[in-house]
């Protein structure tokens, strides 16, 4: 009853907070305001705008009402204080990372991330902040790889590629007892499945671009987490870096927002039949999806996550190039193509055929295809598959 209680209430926030129709003179979709800045009677009045704009429409750059919409919306979704839209998911992170971090710094990145996100932690060291991975999950593990100039513990949560789960309550408690903080991409399971904040996260960032806007159609990043927090990355990182959300790509994000609950159902209903019939295919190795009772973290998935995405791993029993790039090739209603989260089916691999001892150093099989299970009819995408692989019996 819990479970369903909060479905309803995310329903209704995708659905209708912040709309606020009697403000918009009774308009069913809340208006785009595209203009770029505000003004004000009087220059008193605009300057004490102005000291405070966190809280007041002064320029689009800092606040904009449309924008603000989809804000509140997401703030509720994730059940935090605040929330600021960015113009991508790597704005987004990059923003995040810049406002915890300085000279001396350390990052401890748990397990597989997103590609850009490590070449980010990368670029961060000509600032002097260092950081490590710890291809694990294992608590003990990750604290063991803690430093004393630790500030940050960087999670995805399921990992990247490989879809293994992270404890959230332990890494928060750990954490807190030592003064860092945690910072999660909750891209994968959106606010629907996963409520990290609840768990003690500090910081949930999201790419818009996936499954909050569903379409394929719009480029957007959000961080979620307490006001003090959203304060000072509006001041600082928001304002000065000038990464903005445009209030045209908010106005897709909140209609995206109105269809997610009921889009989420369908790709978790697809992907778990996916995952099913992947489990039985003799080509197929391992499949890496937390809905899969076979799944290493299945029971902590029963109590932190109350739902699948539809984005998932397979490996191939044969690991080689060839193999990876016949499966690859030989669908039909899979397109071939990064990014994920939207209508339409994708397949894609980090093979390249000249990079499998590196993808062996980062934790992942070069046979390691990615599937992100789309809208369609699941019996059609099960026989692509099927077609696909069975030209490697």
């Amino acid at each position: 009853m819990q479970d369903e209680n909060r479905y309803a209430r995310d329903k209704e926030i995708c659905m209708h907070l912040g709309d606020d129709q009697e403000r918009f003179t009774g308009a069913v979709v809340p208006p785009i305001f595209g203009n770029t800045l505000f003004t004000y009677p009087t220059l008193e009045e605009l300057a004490k705008a102005e000291s405070q704009e966190q809280n007041h429409y002064v320029y689009s750059r800092g606040s904009n009402p449309t924008v603000e919409i989809a804000e509140k919306k997401l703030a509720a979704l994730e059940r935090g204080e605040a929330c600021r839209c960015f113009s991508s998911g790597m704005a987004a992170i990059s923003a995040t990372l810049f406002n915890s971090l300085k000279k001396g710094d350390h990052v401890l990145c748990i397990d597989n991330l997103y590609f850009s996100t490590m070449d980010l932690m990368k670029y961060l060291q000509k600032f002097g902040v260092e950081h490590s991975v710890v291809y694990s999950v294992s608590i003990s593990e990750i604290e063991n790889g803690i430093k004393d100039n630790t500030k940050v513990i960087y999670i995805e949560s399921p990992t990247d590629m490989t879809y293994r789960l992270v404890d959230l309550q332990a890494v928060a408690k750990l954490a807190k007892n030592k003064g860092i903080r945690t910072i999660i991409d909750n891209t994968w399971a959106t606010p629907l499945f996963q409520k990290p904040l609840e768990m003690g996260i500090d910081i949930v960032i999201h790419s818009a671009s996936k499954y909050l806007g569903g379409h394929s159609d719009l480029l957007g990043g959000a961080v979620i987490a307490s006001r003090e927090i959203i304060d000072s990355l509006f001041h600082k990182e928001l304002l000065l870096f000038g990464a903005n959300l445009s209030p045209y790509e908010a106005a897709l994000l909140l209609r995206g927002l109105r269809t997610l609950p009921f889009r989420m159902k369908a790709h978790q209903e697809n992907g778990i039949q996916v995952a099913k019939f992947l489990e039985t295919h003799p080509a197929v190795k391992n499949v890496h999806y937390p809905g899969l009772r076979s799944h290493p973290d299945y029971e902590l998935g029963k109590r932190q996550l109350s739902g699948y995405s539809g984005l998932m791993g397979f490996e191939l029993e044969d690991v080689h190039f060839e193999q990876v790039k016949k499966v690859v090739n030989s669908v039909e209603l899979f397109q071939v193509g990064v990014s994920w989260g939207s209508f339409e089916s994708l397949i894609y691999s980090r093979n390249n055929g000249k990079n499998a001892d590196r993808l062996r150093k980062e934790n992942q099989s070069p046979g390691l295809i990615r599937l992100a299970v789309g809208l369609e009819d699941c019996d059609l995408l099960i026989g692509d598959l099927k077609k696909a692989l069975d030209r490697l019996l």
